[in-house]
């Protein structure tokens, strides 16, 4: 594999992630202004940040911070939001799974929404690609959403005090997520994951600590699984 080969997939993760800086920091700004007003100082805001890199996760964590649950709480909160990257894991495991164990760490670090959204779709489109083409194409994505993520977070934490109340910012989240979804909607069984995980999050709203997320998602992997079997069969 040349080295000109691998640039350019490093240059095409590059390129990939450009449009997601526009909901990627708008989210980051609403985690800066957020923990701001709780009372974080600015190193905290950037060590959450930092060490944590996620933004669903980071704001449920606070929010019970915020309604003065204990630290353990707020971790566990947290760890419930965000068990969805252990089923992105397995989902890129397949394809990024042979790398060395310090790669796979340093992969794992860098894996949010974006990154891993982006990878699995060039990964199943580009099932040819060796496996160094698959790392680099995944740093170049991270090479765009992290450092967007660290610097507009301490954006938010140092200038948020300046935004009107009428500017809501809490678009941020549910935009940044739908962006992920929507052009992940290929096929039927896509369809049926996401119309359960919609239906099913909104009838386990009141579990605590985000569990019925969770168990949405688990629920909207079985039927995705079993409309693709069906469509397999069919096609048969």
């Amino acid at each position: 594999m040349s080295e000109t080969t691998l640039r350019s997939t490093y240059l095409l993760g590059l390129r990939d992630a450009l449009p997601f800086i526009l909901v990627v920091a708008p989210f980051a700004f609403l985690f800066g202004v957020v923990s701001a007003e709780a009372g974080l100082n600015l190193v905290e805001i950037f060590s959450f940040s930092f060490i944590v890199v996620a933004g669903a996760s980071q704001l449920s964590a606070l929010s019970v911070l915020q309604d003065n649950g204990t630290a353990l709480v707020a971790i566990i909160t947290g760890l419930a939001v965000n068990l969805r990257m252990a089923m992105y894991s397995a989902s890129l495991t397949p394809w990024l799974g042979a790398l060395p164990l310090w790669q796979r760490g340093f992969a794992s670090y860098l894996m949010v929404d974006q990154t891993y959204a982006l990878s699995i779709f060039r990964y199943e489109e580009s099932p040819g690609w060796t496996l160094g083409q698959r790392l680099r194409y995944y740093l170049g994505t991270a090479t765009i959403i992290m450092p967007v993520w660290y610097v507009v977070t301490i954006v938010g934490a140092l200038t948020g005090q300046n935004v009107p109340e009428s500017f809501a910012l809490d678009f941020a989240m549910p935009i940044a997520f739908l962006s992920l979804i929507a052009p992940a909607l290929r096929t039927l069984a896509h369809v049926a994951a996401a119309f359960t995980s919609v239906v099913m999050a909104l009838l386990l709203a009141g579990l605590p600590s985000g569990f019925g997320l969770l168990i949405a998602g688990v629920l909207a992997m079985m039927a995705g699984a079993q409309v693709e079997q069906w469509m397999e069969r069919r096609a048969a």
